[in-house]
C-alpha cells in the first residue's frame, strides 16, 4: 500500500472502519463482564455465568477474524485479565476440584491465537490470488496485444504477397502447395484452392525442371535455385519465366518448406531476342564490310601486280617481284578465308568432364618455346588441386593457346610474365591469363571481341571473337581487364564438373 493510498479517502475509510470495530470489540467485553459483575454469584446462577463465560468468544473470534492473529490474541489476552478476577473472587477461583475457569482462560488464547492465524492465511492466500489475478490479467492483455499484432503483421504480409507482380509460391517440406499469391493465380490460370495442396510439378503440363530443382532445394543439394525455365501451364499456357527457389527454415534450423518465385519474363525475352536479331544483323553488316576491306586490299594489289606483269616486257627480274608479291597476297587471302570459315561454321563442342591441369599442362607444352623466344615467362598458380570442367579439351586448349599467344605478342620484345591462374567452387571453374604487357585503353579492351579488329598489321582479327564463340559455346563467359602501362587479364569462367550447360 502506497503512502498516496493510506492518506487518500480509501485509507481514512479503512482508519474508520478499524476503530468502529475496537469500538465494537471493547463494547462487547465490556457488556460480557457487565454481565458477570451485575449477576449475583450464587448456585443457582452459577449456569448464568458460565453461559456469560462462552459469550467472551464472540468478540476474540470477531477480533480474530478483523485483526488476524495478533487482533485475536490481544483480544483474548484482554478477556483473561478482565474474566480472571472475576473468576477468582466469584466463580471459585481459577483452578478447582470442579472449576475449569483457567482452561477456559487458555481457550480464549489459543481460540484467538489459531482464528486469527487461519484468518491470515486466508487472507494471504486471497491475495496471493488476487496477485495471480492481475498477473494473469495482464498476461492476457499482452497476449491479446500479440496477438493483434501478428494479425496485423500477417494480413500486411498477404497485402505484400498480394501485391507483388511475380507469383509467388510457398511449399511444404514434401513439395505441396501452401499457399500463392494472385500473381500466381494470373500467371498459372488456376485459383487458389485448385492449386492447395498438390504437388507443385502436377500444375504443369511441362515444368521444365521446375520439380528436380525444388526437390534438390527442399533436400539440401542447393540452398538456393535460379533458373530461366519454359513452363507450359495445364491450360496450355507457354511462361518464359525466371523461376526462384529459396528454402524456408525456423530458428531451430527445421525445413519448413521453400518459396518459389515465378517471374514471366516472355514479353523481356521476346524483346531480347529482337534485339539479338538486332545484333546479329548490325555484326553481320561489320562483318561484310570487314571482308570486303579484308579481300579488296590484297585483289587491288593483286590487280596492280597483274599490270606491272603487263607492262613488264617480259622482264625476268621484274615479273620474279611480281609473282612473289601476288603469292603473298594470295596467302593473306588464304588465312582470311580460313579465319571466316572457323568463324561462320565452328565445329560444335564434345562436352565431357575435362580435367583443367591437364589442359593447361599441354598449352604450356605448346607454346613454351614460342614464349621463351620471346624470353616470356609462363607461371602457373592452382587455388586448389582436382578442378575440373564440362568442356570441350581440344577447344579449350585452342582458347587457351590463343589466349597466350597474344599475350606473349603483347609483350613484344621486351619479354616479361605470363600467369595462369586457376580457381573454382561447385558450380563454376575460372582460368586467368594475365600478362605483364602494356596493357590497352578502354576504347581498344571493349573491341577487342569485334570481328576484323586487330592491333596488328598481320591480324585477320577473329582469334578473339572465335574464342568469344566457343566459350559461349561451352555455356560459359569471358572477360577482359586492362590497365595501360600494367597488363592484361583475360578471364574464362567455365561450368564445373557435374554442373554442364544449362544446368
Amino acid at each position: 500500500m502506497t503512502a498516496h493510498e493510506r492518506s487518500g479517502p480509501a485509507g481514512a475509510a479503512r482508519s474508520e472502519a478499524s476503530r468502529n470495530d475496537v469500538a465494537l470489540i471493547v463494547f462487547l467485553l465490556a457488556a460480557i463482564t457487565a454481565l458477570h459483575l451485575f449477576t449475583t454469584a450464587s448456585p443457582e446462577t452459577m449456569a448464568m455465568h458460565l453461559l456469560y463465560r462462552k459469550l467472551y468468544y464472540i468478540p476474540i473470534i470477531y477480533a480474530g477474524f478483523v485483526f488476524g492473529w495478533r487482533g485475536g490474541l490481544v483480544t483474548a489476552l484482554a478477556t483473561a485479565l478482565v474474566f480472571g478476577p472475576h473468576a477468582q473472587s466469584a466463580m471459585g477461583g481459577l483452578v478447582g476440584p470442579n472449576v475449569d475457569n483457567l482452561y477456559e482462560i487458555v481457550m480464549f488464547i489459543a481460540v484467538g491465537f489459531l482464528f486469527g492465524w487461519l484468518r491470515d492465511l486466508e487472507e494471504r492466500k486471497a491475495r496471493d490470488l488476487r496477485t495471480v489475478s492481475v498477473e494473469l490479467e495482464h498476461a492476457y492483455h499482452t497476449l491479446e496485444e500479440r496477438a493483434i499484432q501478428l494479425v496485423t503483421i500477417q494480413q500486411y504480409t498477404q497485402a505484400i504477397l498480394q501485391s507483388i507482380t511475380s507469383g509467388v509460391i510457398t511449399v511444404g517440406p514434401d513439395g505441396s502447395v501452401a499457399t500463392v499469391n494472385t500473381a500466381a493465380e494470373r500467371a498459372l490460370g488456376m485459383s487458389e484452392a485448385e492449386m492447395v495442396p498438390r504437388p507443385l510439378g502436377v500444375l504443369f503440363r511441362e515444368d521444365g525442371g521446375l520439380e528436380t530443382a525444388l526437390q534438390q532445394v527442399l533436400r539440401g543439394v542447393a540452398q538456393r535455385r535460379v533458373n530461366e525455365m519454359t513452363l507450359v501451364t495445364r491450360g496450355g499456357k507457354t511462361l518464359h519465366a525466371r523461376v526462384s527457389i529459396a528454402r524456408m527454415r525456423d530458428d531451430g534450423g527445421r525445413v519448413l518448406g521453400a518459396v518459389v518465385s515465378v517471374e514471366d519474363v516472355s514479353e523481356v525475352k521476346a524483346l531480347t531476342d529482337q534485339l539479338v536479331r538486332a545484333d546479329r544483323l548490325a555484326a553481320m553488316g561489320e562483318l561484310t564490310a570487314g571482308v570486303a576491306h579484308e579481300v579488296r586490299n590484297p585483289l587491288g594489289i593483286i590487280k596492280a601486280s597483274v599490270q606491272l606483269v603487263e607492262e613488264s616486257g617480259n622482264d625476268p627480274a621484274r615479273m620474279r617481284e611480281v609473282m612473289r608479291v601476288i603469292r603473298q597476297e594470295i596467302d593473306r587471302l588464304d588465312r582470311v578465308i580460313k579465319a571466316l570459315l572457323d568463324f561462320g561454321r565452328p565445329s560444335s563442342p564434345t562436352l565431357r568432364p575435362t580435367d583443367v591441369k591437364s589442359v593447361i599442362d599441354d598449352v604450356v607444352l605448346f607454346t613454351s618455346r614460342f614464349a621463351g623466344q620471346a624470353r616470356v615467362k609462363i607461371v602457373t598458380e592452382y587455388a586448389q588441386e582436382g578442378l575440373s570442367v564440362f568442356a570441350d579439351a581440344d577447344q579449350l586448349k585452342q582458347v587457351l593457346v590463343n589466349l597466350v599467344s597474344n599475350a606473349v605478342q603483347a609483350m613484344g620484345e621486351s619479354g616479361g610474365t605470363i600467369h595462369l591462374r586457376v580457381w573454382g567452387d561447385r558450380e563454376y571453374v575460372s582460368i586467368a591469363v594475365e600478362d605483364t604487357g602494356p596493357g590497352m585503353p578502354p576504347e581498344v579492351a571493349e573491341k577487342v571481341f569485334d570481328p576484323f579488329f586487330s592491333t596488328r598489321d598481320d591480324g585477320t582479327g577473329l582469334g578473339l571473337t572465335i574464342v568469344h564463340r566457343i566459350i559461349d559455346q561451352h555455356g560459359g563467359r569471358i572477360e577482359v581487364h586492362s590497365v595501360p602501362g600494367r597488363g592484361t587479364t583475360f578471364t574464362v569462367v567455365l561450368p564445373a564438373q557435374g554442373r554442364g550447360v544449362g544446368r
